[in-house]
């Protein structure tokens, strides 16, 4: 008994150790899972601190956002013209002074002058189409008219239409000078419905094919420009949608920080929330940087087509299209009159492109690119 005693007083000894041991390791726990109960409160306070910050500042940017696009977006410069060319009968102008004029307000010759700014010349005969121009007095309507002349002599002007004479005709002036805003960007800006279509079917085919689903920023680009550098070790892609490059141009600098591709987004996404696709677009158009003269900057598609081949949008073949276009991703480095190969081999690829999603027939691609 008393042998028996002995062991069931170990017995219950270990009892007590393991007992006393586990509640220690219990009071150890005990503290950490006692911390998260103290601060429950001050976690879900600073958690609703930190929304209420986001959410302010996202106003922030929506009220930056709003402010440009249903505003002046752009500072345009002022241009200086030089006195009009008037002509009347019994001028005294000869065919040659006059074809000089002519040459120096960029008209250009056809055989048929149906577009503003282009004429034809037989012998001493004009037949041509002048431009729209808002004069001091009044608004000149783009209008055909024929001329003849006899050795130094302007021996009348008629309409080309209808054969009424004319007493009096100004053709635009040429612009001799422009005052421009701190930054030096100039652009001529256009409508949406001023633009050719198969110009943006282009630069969406280009730039954003998604541009039309996603809500101004697309995740699966990102994805696949993220999967295209990696395999190719450095940046090729760039998973930017159309909105987000203008979000870029008009509201962000260049730098290349977590922040500002933040702010892109968030940006990105509010323009997209609050304006029409259409819209978006017209901006775009009208802000994208394609080139440098000199100090200025040229900007827009519509000053674009201007400065790299002197005639408006609507006139533009699909291999000038293709070539604009192709300016966008670097237009220092495509630069036609400085890298040609370059600038050729990016317009091939642009039209291969429009060759692969059939917007335009394989006979006409072949034309363009050669």
């Amino acid at each position: 008994m008393h042998a028996m005693s002995g062991k069931l007083r170990r017995l219950l000894s270990r009892l007590r150790r393991r007992k006393y041991s586990s509640n220690k390791r219990r009071r150890r726990r005990s503290p950490g899972k006692s911390w998260l109960v103290r601060n429950r409160r001050l976690l879900w306070l600073a958690l609703i601190a930190a929304t209420s910050s986001l959410a302010i500042y996202v106003v922030y940017l929506d009220f930056s956002v709003r402010a440009k696009f249903e505003g002046s977006r752009w500072a345009l410069p002022a241009r200086v013209y030089a006195r009009p060319l008037e002509l009347y009968p019994d001028q005294h102008l000869n065919a040659e002074q006059f074809s000089e004029e002519l040459h120096l307000l960029g008209y250009r010759s056809v055989s048929r002058p149906r577009d503003p700014g282009t004429y034809t010349r037989v012998g001493s005969s004009f037949i041509l189409r002048t431009r729209d121009f808002v004069f001091w007095d009044g608004e000149e309507t783009s209008r055909s008219v024929r001329l003849e002349f006899s050795e130094n002599r302007l021996m009348g002007l008629w309409r080309a239409d209808v054969g009424d004479p004319i007493d009096l005709l100004r053709l635009d002036p040429p612009q001799i000078g422009s005052i421009y805003p701190s930054h030096n960007e100039d652009r001529v800006l256009v409508k949406i419905d001023e633009v050719p279509a198969l110009l943006t079917d282009t630069l969406i085919a280009v730039e954003d094919r998604g541009f039309y689903e996603h809500h101004g920023v697309s995740p699966r680009s990102i994805l696949r420009a993220m999967m295209a550098n990696v395999r190719a070790g450095r940046t090729v892609q760039g998973g930017s949608t159309l909105t987000q490059q203008l979000v870029k141009n008009l509201f962000l600098t260049n730098e290349r920080t977590l922040t500002r591709k933040i702010n892109e987004a968030i940006m990105a996404l509010l323009v997209d929330w609050h304006y029409e696709k259409d819209e978006i677009l017209e901006a775009y158009l009208n802000e994208v940087y394609l080139g440098q003269d000199g100090r200025r900057s040229i900007h827009g598609f519509g000053l674009a087509s201007q400065f790299y081949f002197e005639r408006p949008l609507s006139k533009l073949t699909p291999s000038q299209i293709a070539l604009l276009v192709a300016l966008v991703k670097g237009p220092s480095y495509y630069d036609p009159r400085r890298n040609s190969l370059r600038a050729h081999q990016r317009r091939d690829l642009v039209l291969g492109l429009l060759a692969e999603q059939q917007k335009l027939p394989a006979e006409m691609i072949e034309t363009a690119q050669a």
